[in-house]
């Protein structure tokens, strides 16, 4: 069984293994390579101490913290915000959502030395973690240091609890150095429960991915991307299917079913979106292959006749879904588990999904219930989604209700980041009565 000694010497050992794991992915995104003493813990400099320090791993938990982190500013305007990320993309986004507003850099690996410096460049008084960020040898450090450690929007399918329960002696006592635990739902809830955590320290507090806004910088997007997409205002303007955050595999099925749409819908535009950049160039000679015409976001070209168009961009998303008629979710269609359906639920969109939203099960249940989404089974997915495409096309208003039915669902489930707030504020203030009384003991 894996003790949290057993698990400082094995990453320790791994060190260069998982150096040359970024290296290797750094052949299709540089990213990866540059950097690099951050992932040692050399947080980079100018830097404030004694603050809040926020880990979202990439794009995705950057959005969903949106509204929390633009909370965190406002109530403590004196206090450094710091944001770490994992990938480059989520590095991207923290930069283009917050600018200099907060802190940034990437959170270091896993490994004694590296933890160990990264507390001492930034000694926070708090660490938040997101969903199921779980990193044994920093967390354990940051207990040690009398660090608050708050997990929120915990997330842990029945998959993960299986997986975890393999390691429990190495994850029970992480789970138990948080001072609190805030859950998506009353499931994950009970999951974490089941894993050991300890019932006194969790709450359910919903999810913050509910808590998304449009801000201007989408309202700027929208524009950049008007302008390319309705260039011609004498042309009827062009229906819209848009693929978003797709993985390998999603692609091919899409472009089959649009081959098949364009024959009854010849002026409808396919719009992809890959989830890694590293993918763009895959993607865009996949279309062309399957002798589709392309047009690329990164050439700012104006679409007229071109049957796809390829966002190979970052932080255009949310602009794409306010633009788009019919939204589909990559990532549905395999083992990944989907992607947000919330961000074009936000735009009132008409949202289908492959047979595997795993990764948003509560979700899912709520606009099932509501009749707002579109789900397809595992059999033929290109088939169905020209069927189910067909049928949006041809019915108007139950694009409508679905787009409203999601909206719906959104707002009636916004509030996760105030009941966030209100337990950032009551680890800060037993943190603040702490060091007043080691102080007060060190003076006496």
């Amino acid at each position: 069984m894996i003790s949290l000694l057993i698990y400082r010497i094995l990453l320790l050992l791994l060190l260069p293994f998982l150096l040359l794991f970024l290296l290797i992915r750094s052949k299709n995104n540089k990213a990866y390579r540059q950097r690099i003493f951050e992932r040692l813990g050399l947080f980079p400099k100018p830097h404030k101490q004694g603050g809040i320090v926020v880990h979202a791993a990439s794009v995705g938990e950057v959005i969903a913290l949106k509204s929390f982190i633009e909370k965190l500013l406002l109530n403590y305007p004196n206090l450094p915000i710091t944001i770490t990320s994992f990938t480059p993309t989520g590095s991207a986004q923290v930069t283009k959502l917050f600018g200099n507003c907060v802190q940034h850099g990437y959170l270091p690996l896993d490994i004694f030395p590296c933890t160990a410096l990264f507390l001492r460049r930034l000694k926070p008084k708090m660490i938040i973690f997101m969903e199921t960020e779980l990193w044994p040898n920093l967390i354990a450090q940051c207990a040690q240091q009398n660090i608050k450690l708050l997990l929120i929007n915990g997330r842990l399918s029945k998959k993960s609890l299986t997986s975890y329960r393999k390691i429990s002696p190495l994850i029970r006592p992480c789970l138990n150095r948080f001072d609190k635990i805030l859950t998506q739902s009353q499931e994950n809830l009970d999951h974490f429960l089941q894993l050991g955590a300890q019932a006194s320290h969790c709450l359910n507090s919903g999810n913050l991915k509910f808590d998304i806004s449009v801000n201007e910088q989408v309202v700027q997007k929208k524009t950049e991307l008007s302008k390319l997409l309705f260039a011609d205002s004498s042309q009827d303007k062009r229906t819209i299917w848009l693929v978003a955050s797709t993985h390998e595999g999603d692609e091919l099925i899409a472009l089959s079913a649009f081959k098949e749409l364009l024959s009854h819908y010849p002026q409808l535009l396919l719009v992809l979106v890959p989830r890694h950049p590293e993918r763009f160039a895959q993607v865009a000679k996949l279309c062309l292959e399957q002798g589709l015409s392309l047009a690329k976001r990164s050439e700012n070209t104006i679409i007229n006749d071109e049957q796809v168009w390829l966002l190979d961009s970052l932080g255009e998303l949310m602009a794409a879904f306010s633009l788009s008629d019919i939204v589909t979710m990559g990532g549905s269609f395999s083992e990944v588990g989907g992607h947000n359906p919330l961000e074009p639920a936000l735009f009132n969109k008409p949202i289908i999904v492959g047979d595997n939203m795993s990764n948003f099960n509560e979700i899912m249940q709520q606009l099932r219930h509501e009749d707002a989404i579109v789900e397809l089974s595992a059999n033929d997915p290109s088939m169905q989604l020209v069927n189910e495409i067909s049928t949006l096309l041809k019915q108007p208003s139950r694009q409508k209700s679905l787009g409203e039915n999601a909206f719906n669902v959104v707002r009636a489930n916004q509030g996760a980041s105030d009941k966030t707030l209100i337990q950032v504020k009551k680890l800060l203030a037993t943190a603040s009565i702490s060091t007043l009384s080691k102080s007060l003991g060190d003076n006496s």
